[in-house]
């Protein structure tokens, strides 16, 4: 597991969503990485991370995992040194141990982006260190207007 500050320590990623979303029974807290994935240029190693909390009422399963995985392209932005995400064209998900936590870290890397298509992996891990599931994404790149404030 990558060494960041815990989730209390870290600052809220400002994600766009409406009540009806997904995203809004979530809690997302950046580890590694910017706020605003704005930075002096593209990320040198493509990594970010984040925190996320699970939804109330939401155990952790397999499925649950597979929902906090799909947030790989969240790291496209922290790569590119951009507001940007992406749609998946495929998604992969190995389920390794999963266990009771309240926040999942999702370490995420970013391989490459290229002519409008990204691709990456996820490892998404307990509070206390146990690697839960490994995941690869490929997704087209989506480059957003202006940033959340």
């Amino acid at each position: 597991m990558p060494a960041v500050p815990p989730p209390a320590d870290c600052p809220p990623l400002p994600w766009p969503t409406s009540a009806e979303s997904i995203a809004s029974r979530f809690d997302l807290r950046v580890a590694r990485g910017n706020t605003r994935a704005v930075h002096d240029g593209p990320s040198a190693d493509g990594r970010s991370a984040l925190w996320v909390h699970v939804a109330e009422g939401l155990d952790i399963s397999s499925g649950a995992l597979a929902i906090v995985a799909d947030w790989m392209p969240s790291g496209i932005g922290q790569a590119l040194g951009r507001w940007a995400g992406g749609n998946s064209l495929d998604n992969t998900i190995r389920i390794l141990r999963p266990v009771p936590t309240a926040w999942v870290l999702c370490d995420i890397q970013i391989h490459g982006v290229h002519a409008g298509f990204a691709h990456g992996q996820i490892h998404l891990w307990s509070e206390d260190g146990v690697l839960m599931a490994a995941g690869g994404q490929s997704a087209i790149v989506r480059l957003f207007g202006d940033r959340p404030v």
